[in-house]
């Protein structure tokens, strides 16, 4: 099986004094640093770009505390074009859920019933309830991923397969009911909570669109990388603290279900 990412960021961490440089929220302006001051090996840089542009990507870029290693673009895509994150979504919708809970909007380990209502699986009142926001971002839901289509939020396509908290399944749809999960919980819309708790601060551009059953975020792969730097940096953009949870940043990037010790949230 063949797995082809639309960008490729690559962030080079080392354990230092160096600080990170943030690009300016507006603007084009972004710092630079050639890779012959880094000392890296060029040749291993060229042959990664033929490899992207061998295998259809559309952006590469290669950050070092921040600044801009390298940076390309593949066909007729350039540096304003937008392309969606697929599953790297994901991480966006688990940083807002924990902004979500930071402002005391919802509980980690309430019912999804408490914002989704009932009925929003075909489960019993009893099993459906049993659902937490919780088993949502760590894949254990207990709902069963094996149906025609695991992307279906329909309560038709939602039905049981164990206990929660029981079986891990890298399942879209339970996944993708976050988002319903926190405009319920926030009393705003997706989009918007986005654009007033993250966007603004950090300069992203970008929105979640509704693809099939699926919410994708599109950005540019210069927000995307904006993103990166947020998370390089704990959820703090440059001096502002946007996520300020630090238990909760740690479950996020790091193991937090003994089920699947490789999954985060």
């Amino acid at each position: 099986m063949k797995y082809c990412f639309s960008f490729l960021l690559l962030f080079f961490v080392t354990i230092s004094s160096q600080s990170i440089y943030f690009p300016p929220v507006t603007g084009s302006q972004w710092e630079t640093v050639s890779p012959s001051t880094l000392n890296w090996d060029t040749t291993k840089l060229i042959h990664s770009t033929h490899f992207c542009k061998e295998t259809n990507t559309k952006a590469f870029l290669v950050l070092k505390d921040g600044k801009i290693v390298l940076e390309k673009y593949f066909g007729s895509f350039t540096r304003d074009s937008n392309w969606y994150w697929a599953s790297a979504g994901k991480s966006l919708t688990a940083f807002l859920v924990g902004i979500a809970k930071q402002e005391g909007s919802l509980s980690l380990y309430d019912s999804t019933s408490k914002y989704l209502g009932t009925g929003w699986t075909s489960l019993t009142p009893e099993q459906e309830g049993k659902i937490k926001v919780i088993n949502q971002l760590t894949m254990n839901s207990g709902l069963d991923d094996g149906v025609p289509d695991p992307y279906c939020t329909l309560p038709s396509c939602l039905v049981y397969k164990s206990q929660p908290g029981t079986r891990w399944a890298y399942h879209n749809a339970p996944y993708t009911l976050l988002d319903g999960v926190m405009e319920s919980a926030a009393g705003q819309n997706l989009n918007l909570f986005m654009q007033q708790r993250v966007k603004f601060i950090t300069g992203m551009n970008g929105a979640f669109f509704p693809n099939g059953y699926n919410n994708v975020y599109y950005s540019t792969p210069r927000s995307m990388a904006r993103f990166g730097l947020l998370m390089l940096n704990r959820g703090n953009w440059d001096a502002t603290p946007i996520l300020t949870d630090t238990t909760y940043f740690r479950e996020m990037t790091n193991t937090s279900n003994t089920i699947n010790k490789s999954y985060g949230w």
